[in-house]
Parts: structure tokens; sequence; C-alpha cells
């Protein structure tokens, strides 16, 4: 079940930071995706301890949740960067 709860939080934040960045492209749209997907699974699998068909400690998923937002706001941060550049 955590893994569940996992790939879900990471792709429905992934796709909401293409939405709220307005971002168009269909590749830049799955990285964001794809970005938001491994952080939340390596962040909340490490703080739950490597359990993949457990419950997912409240804990974890505050990390997952935490790490990220702040992964997303840096992917936006160095893109825009590289964009104006």
């Amino acid at each position: 079940m955590a893994l569940l709860v996992l790939i879900v939080l990471g792709t429905t934040l992934g796709w909401l930071s293409s939405i709220i960045a307005r971002t168009e492209e269909p590749g830049e749209i799955l990285r964001q995706v794809a970005a938001g997907l491994l952080v939340a699974l390596v962040s909340g699998l490490l703080v739950n301890g490597g359990v993949v068909l457990g419950g997912l400690s409240l804990v974890a998923l505050g990390v997952a949740l935490a790490s990220t937002v702040g992964a997303l706001v840096l992917y936006h941060a160095v893109v825009r960067k590289r964009i104006e550049a």
C-alpha cells in the first residue's frame, strides 16, 4: 500500500507543478511528473524503512510530500534560470 500511495503522491504533485508553472510542452510535463514520482518514492521509502507492501507512516508521507515539493520548486528555479540565460 505504501508504494501505491507514494506513486499517486509523486505523480499528482508533478502534474500539479506543471499546471502551476504553466508548462505546455509534453516532454516537460513528463519530466516533472517523473521527477515528482522519483523523489516521492525514494524519500518516502527511505523514511519508511524500505517497507513497500506495508503501511506508510505519517512521518514518511510528510517527508515525501515536503521533499517532492522542494525538489519541484528547485527544478523550476533551475529551468527558469536556464531559459532566461
